[in-house]
């Protein structure tokens, strides 16, 4: 067996092990990007290598496997990699403000890094710290928005509950609302998608740098039926959301930009058309005409709006040709 099948026996041999039902053949295929017959002999060769292993199937007849006990400590693989990536997440979560989650990152990592001998330990923080030293982050214009860590610990809180919060949002002053978080949207400018049962049943969207203290109540809620943040993120190009403006956003894209265009997803929900003259069609359903309006802006006067009539009246007259580059 060569040194790279050794290599992805022991990793399949971890994912059985971790995963509480198992890992099935087509499970195999997406981690290790395999064919279905190659993922047959990987785990012919589990069951093969390890006595441990055990097989269920499903009510649709699927096949997994697990190992019924965790590796042995010294069948580990080296962890430089995963440290790394532990120390990437857990400052992004730091600057977020969810220190709770950097917290258990932290943790993560310490654990990994306890579980290696003197020699392999400092190598990894080593390899982790020159890695971390490389990574930048592009610095884009615009406000850098800052949340509070205690407001951002109390939303992850209630949305564990889920709970109630009592909030004071807005103006200094204004009085304290009580809402129902359903999720949050994290971007250059994050959002608490919440109920405030006050003003009905409507899914509404709180900025969370506006959001002055925040308290847990002993009040748990039912979540809006049929409530997916995924859906509900996808009704906005950016994050404004204003259901007036949902529906067909069409943009057609010059032969000039097409290929550029191609390489864009503005939107989950898109569908391209490449068209006979080399220009390109785009079409998606969402709302934010401003928010778009801004990014078109970008493209200058190789794009046309055919849709909403709204849209397209609001970047009339704003399309420049002077434009050295596309995005």
């Amino acid at each position: 067996m060569s040194f790279a099948k050794a290599q992805d026996l022991l990793r399949l041999a971890q994912i059985a092990a971790s995963r509480r039902g198992g890992v099935s053949l087509e499970d195999i295929c997406a981690e290790f990007d395999v064919s279905h017959r190659t993922a047959q002999r990987m785990t012919e060769a589990l069951d093969a290598t390890f006595t441990n292993v055990t097989t269920s199937d499903d009510i649709e007849r699927r096949r997994y496997w697990r190992l019924e006990a965790p590796l042995s400590e010294r069948l580990q693989p080296r962890q430089e990699t995963a440290i790394e990536a532990l120390e990437i997440a857990a400052r992004t979560a730091r600057e977020e403000g969810r220190i709770r989650h950097s917290r258990a990152l932290e943790d993560l990592r310490n654990g990994l890094l306890a579980r290696l001998n003197t020699r392999d330990a400092l190598r990894s923080e080593a390899d982790a710290e020159a890695v971390l030293a490389g990574l930048g982050q592009v610095t884009r214009p615009g406000p850098t928005v800052a949340m509070k860590p205690a407001v951002t610990e109390a939303v992850i809180e209630a949305l564990r509950g889920p709970l109630r919060l009592r909030v004071f949002y807005g103006a200094q002053g204004d009085a304290p609302r009580v809402i129902e978080p359903h999720g949050m949207l994290l971007g250059h400018r994050s959002y608490l998608v919440a109920r405030q049962p006050a003003r009905g049943e409507n899914i509404l969207s709180f900025r969370m740098d506006r959001i002055h203290e925040a308290q847990v109540l002993n009040e748990s809620f039912q979540l809006a039926q049929g409530f997916s943040l995924e859906n509900y993120a996808a009704m906005a190009f950016g994050v404004y959301q204003d259901p007036e403006q949902y529906g067909e956003v069409v943009w057609r894209f010059t032969p000039a930009a097409a290929e550029r265009a191609a390489e864009f997803r503005f939107h989950p929900t898109q569908t391209v058309e490449l068209q006979d003259d080399g220009s390109l069609i785009v079409r998606f359903q969402a709302a934010g005409w401003l928010e778009m309006a801004w990014h078109l802006y970008q493209w200058g006067d190789k794009v046309e709006v055919l849709a909403p009539a709204g849209l397209r009246e609001l970047v009339a007259g704003h399309q420049r040709s002077d434009f050295d580059a596309l995005p």
